[in-house]
């Protein structure tokens, strides 16, 4: 019989639909790299989130491996690469939590734009500084999305009703297929333009890219440089995407005029919180123009039913 173990915490859909499908299910949360590894053996699939990384030498170790699911999007935790040369397909479920993320982020640029936290700290001290809190209307701004998928479309679908401008840049997004997506999701008045255009023409970027060697500080001192307006910053994607040390110096200087983060360079995601805590760090806990929340864009009541659904109608597919 076709076997599955899942490693971590998650909806009880995924079991209960892997069982339907007449895979055995195993649950097991609480593994560290070498205890997991021993547990997997023999079996067919893997559940996993971020807690363990899955690298070459894990994979060489459990060669009854057919599928690893990642409840959840980013990837960056397995070697897919090198599953894929053994023979390991590798899923995930980005379809599950994207509604939520797409929401998230608007709240995090209107609570930015409005100085909402701010104001709310404010309150809670007695002060009542209206003038000071003054904010910007969304309607009037050029939003530029970078990385158009699952994340960055959920983002622009919901700015749709705000009138605002939206421009997206996405290098690896085939033309046809992304012309497709937007008639799927009935995407209006949203134009597809290059990285130089967002540089030149946005008034708030935010970031929807996977963490690859290539995205790592994409938001770095040089990119903060090349924009020709001040602007406001979101990221939902992964910590990493932002260079907290040149984003420090553009908020600094003037240069970003504010950053809502959902995630954070040292977030350490193996533990489910910050690491380190470094100067950089500390300046953008204590400063008043950022917004943070802890990693929770996508999470929510329905995204966890969502994110094992989808997910265990992927592993079904490659394992039956």
């Amino acid at each position: 019989m076709t076997k599955v173990l899942i490693s971590d915490r998650t909806h009880e859909v995924l079991e209960q639909k892997l069982r339907e499908a007449g895979i055995e299910v195993s649950v097991e949360p609480g593994h560290d790299y070498e205890s997991l590894i021993a547990a997997t053996q023999g079996y067919d699939g893997l559940v996993v989130r971020s807690k363990v990384i899955v690298d070459e030498a894990f994979i060489d170790r459990v060669p009854s491996l057919r599928c690893i699911g990642r409840v959840g999007a980013g990837m960056e935790t397995i070697d897919v690469v090198y599953a894929y040369e053994k023979g390991v397909r590798c899923v995930n479920s980005p379809e599950g939590n994207r509604d939520a993320v797409g929401e998230h982020a608007v709240g995090l640029l209107l609570s930015l734009l409005n100085n909402i936290a701010r104001a709310d700290a404010e309150v809670r001290r007695g002060l009542w500084r209206r003038e000071e809190n003054r904010g910007y209307e969304l309607g009037n701004l050029t939003v530029g999305i970078i990385g158009f998928g699952n994340m960055g479309r959920a983002f622009a679908k919901r700015l749709s009703g705000f009138g605002c401008r939206v421009i997206y840049y996405d290098r690896y997004l085939d033309p046809m297929l992304d012309f497709l997506k937007n008639l799927e999701i009935k995407l209006e008045n949203i134009e597809r333009v290059s990285l130089e255009t967002i540089q030149a023409e946005a008034d708030v970027v935010s970031f929807h890219v996977p963490l690859t060697g290539e995205t790592r500080h994409y938001l770095d001192a040089e990119f903060i440089g090349l924009m020709d307006k001040p602007f406001f910053l979101l990221n939902t994607s992964r910590g990493a995407v932002v260079d907290t040390v040149a984003l420090v110096e553009g908020l600094k200087k003037g240069k970003v005029r504010g950053a809502a983060l959902d995630v954070l360079e040292y977030e350490d995601m193996t533990k489910d919180g910050l690491g380190d805590v470094p100067a950089p760090m500390q300046y953008l806990l204590q400063s008043d123009r950022t917004v943070l929340t802890p990693h929770v864009a996508g999470w929510t009541v329905e995204s966890k039913y969502k994110l094992a659904a989808v997910l265990a109608d992927k592993m079904i597919s490659v394992l039956k």
